[in-house]
């Protein structure tokens, strides 16, 4: 098999190899992180409906005017605390983190971090 030579299909490759043994349940549904090179986006997914229960983004309205002038790392961070609120706020205490190919290091990692202080055990 010819490896992959760009960032991005070696990611793919990486997030297909994760998912293969990352499913989400009903009762422990899969936090997934998604990050452009502006935004930082995450989903709290129940693989078994195939439904999205909350998602948060460095869009949304109560992070947007916050933003301002913060790096990468912080608005992931506001993000995690975000996405723990709204995913308590329904109901959901447990989550499978699914980093989504990316590596566990900065954006990442701030946001799973955040989502474990905000109360949602990863």
């Amino acid at each position: 098999m010819a490896q992959d030579k760009n960032a991005w299909s070696q990611r793919r490759v990486r997030h297909k190899r994760l998912r293969k043994r990352l499913n989400g349940t009903t009762e422990r549904p899969r936090l997934a992180v998604f990050r452009s090179l502006r935004h930082i986006y995450a989903q709290v997914i129940d693989d078994a409906t195939g439904m999205t229960v909350v998602a948060a983004s460095s869009q949304d309205s109560e992070i947007k005017n916050q933003r301002v002038g913060k790096p990468k790392s912080e608005i992931a961070k506001m993000v995690g605390t975000l996405v723990a609120q709204r995913a308590l706020d329904v109901g959901v205490s447990k989550a499978v983190f699914d980093r989504g190919g990316y590596k566990y290091h900065g954006r990442t990692q701030a946001l799973a971090n955040a989502a474990r202080e905000g109360g949602l055990k990863l």
